[in-house]
């Protein structure tokens, strides 16, 4: 159960807070470019060069994001028994949760051995699994939590208008997880940069009890968005909470060895790059495969960083990730790989 004061004796306060435990799940249904061309005024060849994506994955009629969150930890825990052990609390970034109530984040913790933990949902769209592990550093650094369940999850292809060209062909369907807990000193999260301007709201939306946001903008049934203002605003959030987050943390960007990105679009990714100054090698990318799952994309990227290889122990890594509200989220973190799920796999 949580504790009710700071208690001084928790291990995370002689080293560092960071990830101690890893898992994902993508669900079974491939769906490929050439999926559109049958019914929307596109071609594969146009998805591709335009947003870098060649596939993404759609959740069956009866799944949801709970189902997808609870594959996810099981994912975890099939490469960690040991993963869950001592959280006590779960956060769930997802902007299409099951229910407003009871939480997302409930709802998993009652299925993976964790029921009577505390569990809220977090909702600033795709900034929200970096939003999440900012609050569960915090919630350990004052000794509230032990260990914390941070999980992104998506099904936004049951919220985003099929018959819409420019949002059916990004969004897909997703889920990760990961643990936060006591790590070695010298690794794991540093320092955050996060914001949110709710003037950009009209940009990126999905609907709830409103008919409209308070300027006006009808909201409709289904996410929406303008590409274009997102486009803006991403190339400029991306470089611009980078370098805050890095001056922060005392460091440049030749420290880091990975950059991994909110997987929006190959485009943004790009011009982003441009004006950080960096190759787009250094970038984490996996938008290819999995299209844009929204609050699971940089977890998924992370995971899939870990598993082939790329992400090595004591490497220095940035996380930027934008979204609705609009919103921004950074971080640094010095990659601990010191348990199962957090190293490479053979046959990655």
């Amino acid at each position: 159960m949580l504790a009710c004061k700071y208690d001084s004796t928790l291990p995370a306060q002689a080293g560092g807070i960071g990830i101690t435990a890893l898992g994902l799940y993508v669900p079974e249904r491939v769906v490929t470019n050439a999926h559109f061309e049958s019914y929307l005024d596109t071609t594969a060849e146009w998805i591709e060069t335009r947003t870098g994506m060649r596939e993404r994955r759609y959740a069956a009629e009866d799944e949801y994001s709970s189902h997808l969150g609870v594959k996810a930890v099981q994912d975890l825990l099939a490469r960690d028994p040991d993963g869950l052990k001592d959280v006590d609390l779960i956060l769930c970034a997802t902007g299409t949760p099951d229910a407003m109530f009871p939480s997302t984040a409930a709802l998993i913790g009652e299925q993976v051995g964790l029921r009577g933990v505390a569990a809220a949902d977090i909702s600033v769209a795709c900034s929200g699994f970096v939003y999440g592990l900012a609050m569960a550093k915090g919630q350990i650094a004052a000794g509230i939590a032990r260990r914390v369940l941070v999980i992104g999850t998506e099904v936004l292809t049951k919220k985003v208008d099929q018959q819409e060209r420019n949002n059916a062909i990004l969004f897909a369907d997703g889920a990760g997880a990961a643990v936060v807990g006591p790590v070695p000193a010298g690794y794991g999260l540093g320092e955050f940069v996060m914001g949110a301007d709710g003037t950009g709201g009209a940009s990126l939306f999905m609907p709830g009890a409103a008919p409209q946001l308070p300027d006006g903008t009808p909201v409709g049934d289904y996410a929406g968005m303008n590409g274009r203002e997102v486009f803006k605003f991403a190339v400029r959030i991306i470089p611009e909470s980078g370098q805050q987050v890095l001056a922060k943390s005392g460091m440049t960007i030749d420290d880091i060895s990975w950059i991994i990105p909110h997987q929006a679009n190959v485009r943004i990714i790009e011009a982003a790059a441009e004006r950080f100054g960096v190759s787009t090698e250094k970038f984490v990318v996996n938008l290819d495969r999995y299209g844009n799952t929204s609050a699971a994309t940089v977890p998924l990227a992370i995971v899939d960083a870990v598993r082939d290889g790329r992400i090595q122990d004591g490497q220095n890594l940035l996380l930027v990730a934008f979204g609705g509200g609009l919103s921004w989220a950074a971080c640094t973190l010095r990659w601990w790989a010191g348990a199962p799920s957090l190293r490479s796999e053979p046959n990655a």
